[in-house]
Order: structure tokens, then sequence, then C-alpha cells
């Protein structure tokens, strides 16, 4: 196990659908600190969750991931992007349908706008998907606003809930299976 060092941490933000997802399988990566729920990219100060989910705040469910460069790269975590959503599907995931549910990569500096750009060329230009990707790029400008205390860990503290026993638990099956090695070793 690699010894994370808080002192250096990085931050990530990704939309990829429910922010209880994609917070589970992020937060099971050797390398990060911390996963946060929130909203980003949207209009009004301090939403809600109830606001967010009627669409009108601009807002998309997101994950801010605090993690070590050294032990894991802010490219590893594009590619567990890319693998725990479907980023073809406009304003949805699923079942989830709405603007909130975007796929967005927020960047917070010019190397992560790079590689975000580059890896969508690359996803785009790799066969996987049958339609093109509509993933956004975004700057984050301090747009982020943490979600309610009860969507941390959610999926975590409530895996027998019929959410997250149909929709949460079968995506973190297929992560299981491209990101074995990559997890934490209590996940293993």
């Amino acid at each position: 196990m690699s010894q994370i060092d808080n002192s250096n941490l990085e931050v990530a933000t990704f939309g990829a659908g429910c922010f209880w997802c994609i917070e589970a399988a992020f937060d099971q990566l050797e390398g990060v600190s911390k996963v946060q729920s929130g909203y980003a990219g949207g209009h009004q100060e301090n939403p809600t969750y109830k606001e967010v989910c009627t669409g009108e705040t601009g807002h998309a469910e997101v994950i801010q991931v605090y993690f070590d460069p050294k032990v894991i790269s802010y490219q590893k975590l594009l590619d567990a992007f890319w693998v725990i959503h479907d980023p073809t599907q406009l304003n949805r995931q699923g079942n989830d349908v709405g603007t909130q549910y975007r796929s967005e990569i927020f960047y917070h500096n010019e190397a992560q706008k790079e590689l975000a750009e580059k890896a969508i060329v690359a996803e785009s230009a790799s066969g996987k998907y049958d339609k093109d990707i509509v993933t956004k790029i975004s700057a984050l400008d301090d747009n982020f606003y943490p979600a309610e205390d009860y969507h941390t860990d959610y999926y975590e503290l409530n895996k027998t809930q019929p959410y997250c026993s149909a929709v949460v638990a079968p995506k973190l099956q297929k992560f299981y299976k491209v990101f074995q090695a990559d997890l934490k070793p209590e996940f293993q």
C-alpha cells in the first residue's frame, strides 16, 4: 500500500451521473484521500439537492476527488471517469434524466484541461462507443458546493437500498473488473 501525502494532494472534479455511483467508485482507488459529493457548473449559489434535482439551477451532480499524484495520476482518474458512466448519453445516465446528470469534466488548471481534451479525442477514436461522446470540459472557477452530509458515503451506508443495489452495484462490478489492481487493499 502506498502512503498518501496529504500535503501534496491535488483536486479533480467530475460529473458523470448520480454522484452516489461515482463517489463509491473513486473512493476505492489507491491514492485517493477523499471524495466529496457536490454541485458545480450552475448559476445558483449554495444550491440544495432538491433544487438541483429540478434542473433549474444549472448545476451538475459532481464529485471532487482529493488525490496524491505520486500514487495515482490525473490520467488514471480520467480512465476511471470513462469506465464508471456512459459519456455518450446527453443529460442523463440510464434512468436518471436531466442536466444535473450530464457528463462533464471540470478542470482546475491548464494541465488538467489539456489532459481532458486529449482524453476525449482518444476515447472518441477508441471504437468503444456507437455514438459521439457528449462530455463537456469546463473550468471550475470556484463554482463547487458540497452536497448535504447524508450524501457522503451513501452507497457504503445504503447498499441494500433499491437504487444502490439496482444501479450503483452493477456499475461498481464493471469498475472492479477494470481497476482491480488500482483499488485500495480493503476493496480488493
